[in-house]
């Protein structure tokens, strides 16, 4: 299965808003963008990018998928209805996003290699056993 592990919000002040991901959410810095800045809650990656044009909408930007492997997740996206946008690796150990759009246009990433701050796979705690 693949796992939802990261989005990019476009923000107005990646700074101001990362502060407010500290703060409100105790999330932590994993990283910083070209545009923005990482944060983490130790599973999941939030990507806060600077507006850079009058074009981009404050909000969700695009999300990300960790998968396993690429060209069996592009399959099963292309035989789904969505469509290849952009990137590919460079090596079998590089990092890369490569994009893809669903048949109702939302944007989003695959990935083998994950995002900074973000684990694929999370084992559930243990529930305590019941008192005696």
């Amino acid at each position: 299965m693949s796992k939802l592990r990261h989005i990019a919000i476009i923000v107005e002040d990646p700074e101001a808003s990362a502060k407010f991901f500290e703060e409100a959410f105790d999330m932590k810095r994993a990283g910083t963008a070209r545009r923005g800045i990482y944060m983490s809650d130790g599973i999941f990656n939030v990507a806060l990018l600077k507006k850079e044009s009058d074009k981009e909408e404050l909000g969700l930007y695009h999300f990300g998928m960790w998968v396993d492997d690429l060209d069996e997740a592009e399959k099963k996206v292309v035989n789904a209805g969505g469509k290849y946008l952009a990137g590919r690796p460079t090596s079998a150990n590089s990092y890369y996003e490569a994009k893809y759009k669903s048949p109702t246009g939302l944007v989003f990433d695959l990935t083998h290699t994950g995002w900074a701050g973000a684990v694929k796979d999370v084992v559930p705690a243990k529930e305590p056993a019941p008192a005696k």
